[in-house]
């Protein structure tokens, strides 16, 4: 099994510099090849020949400082416009391949594992190709066989390395326990036991420095360009990007840590999650909700869901958007039609049951994946 290790590295500036060469590279052979690329269909669009597929050796007679860095991060660089392209044709809605924009704060390079050119060396730095080693904050150990290491640069200037290892990961022990899960706003999630886990609102609680920090950003943003100065050399504009980016990758530390913990929490205790299929991109629509959504980033939670159960032998069951968990009485089986979001509570008109809405809409998504499961209904 694959699985990525994390780690923040602490680059001298000689070897900062060497880093934003190879993002640099990176960036100019991928924008090369999508030009190429599409230079190639319009060339060769109804002519029946086949359309080109660079490659990066082609360009380094060109360019010749392409051959300074790294030359398995080039060729990671065509993958990766290659997955963009496949991503293209089965999945549409992904949008066609963009351009790499050296604007941009945040970059990355992947390089390869090729007989240790990628190593830990004496428990304190990081041996990669092309360089001396970087010192590296090892909070954890490695598990398995390194395959491939990808170095980024966040938006606030920090470098980190995702090392990725061919690893075995032991299976949790069963406990023999089946929960149902209804994803909220309101409460982040309610569960068929009766639990509720509260939403802790991280963008809400941040928006009044963070909006304070933006306008800030943008009046030093105004004043430089009245001046006729390039952002890239208004220093006390760059002071205030670092200070806006700071306060967003807190909000991201911070719900990244709760939705870990939290699925962590399910994996470990629990062999079946049964959970909502979610029409995230038709509820954002809605203008009142779509920042609250976006806070509460329920994809993001159950992918870290999903891929947890899978390393620990656990399962995951998702129950169609359509099933009407929150209109079935679980006591009788009374189906009382639609409620509107500001219903938290109701009655059932059959046998009288008070139902709280989250936790009623969790036991039946948990009734439902039984049945999806064995073809049965437990409550």
């Amino acid at each position: 099994m694959l699985k990525a290790f994390k780690y923040r590295l602490y680059p001298s500036d000689q070897q900062a510099e060497f880093f934003a060469k190879s993002f640099g590279c990176v960036r100019k052979v991928y924008n090369l090849m999508l030009n190429d690329r599409i230079e190639s269909y319009k060339k060769n669009r109804g002519t029946g020949e086949k359309i080109k597929f660079p490659t990066p050796a082609q360009y380094k007679n060109e360019f010749p400082f392409l051959k300074e860095v790294d030359s398995l991060a080039l060729c990671n660089a065509q993958l990766h416009l290659n997955a963009a392209y496949n991503n293209f044709f089965s999945k549409p809605s992904s949008g066609f391949p963009k351009w790499k924009s050296r604007k941009n704060p945040v970059q990355s390079y992947t390089t390869n594992n090729q007989n240790g050119t990628i190593a830990i060396v004496a428990g304190r730095y990081l041996k990669l190709p092309k360089m001396e080693p970087v010192r590296i904050k090892l909070h954890r150990q490695l598990q398995g066989l390194i395959k491939t290491a990808t170095i980024s640069r966040t938006a606030t200037g920090k470098y980190f390395v995702s090392i990725l290892c061919e690893t075995e990961v032991e299976a949790k022990k069963k406990t023999g326990s089946v929960i149902g899960m209804d994803l909220g706003v309101t409460s982040f999630a309610a569960f068929s036991d009766g639990k509720k886990v509260q939403n802790l609102n991280h963008l809400a609680k941040t928006s009044d420095p963070l909006a304070k920090a933006q306008r800030k950003l943008s009046r030093r943003a105004g004043q430089a360009k009245k001046e006729g100065r390039l952002l890239a050399d208004s220093r006390n504009y760059q002071k205030q990007r670092i200070l806006v980016a700071k306060l967003h990758q807190k909000i991201s530390n911070q719900r990244n840590d709760f939705q870990n913990k939290l699925s962590t929490y399910l994996v470990n205790n629990h062999d079946v999650i049964c959970v909502e299929t979610l029409n995230v991109k038709g509820l954002v629509r809605n203008h009142r909700l779509a920042r609250t959504l976006h806070d509460v980033s329920w994809s993001t939670f159950l992918s870290k869901l999903t891929y947890k159960a899978e390393w620990y032998g656990k399962q995951v069951i998702q129950v169609g958007r359509w099933f009407p968990s929150s209109q079935i009485c679980p006591s009788c089986g009374h189906r009382d039609g639609k409620k509107g979001l500001h219903i938290r509570e109701w009655s059932c008109p059959s046998c009288g049951t008070t139902h709280d809405r989250d936790v009623n809409a969790s036991i039946n998504i948990r009734a439902e994946g039984l049945r999806q499961l064995h073809g049965t209904v437990r409550l």
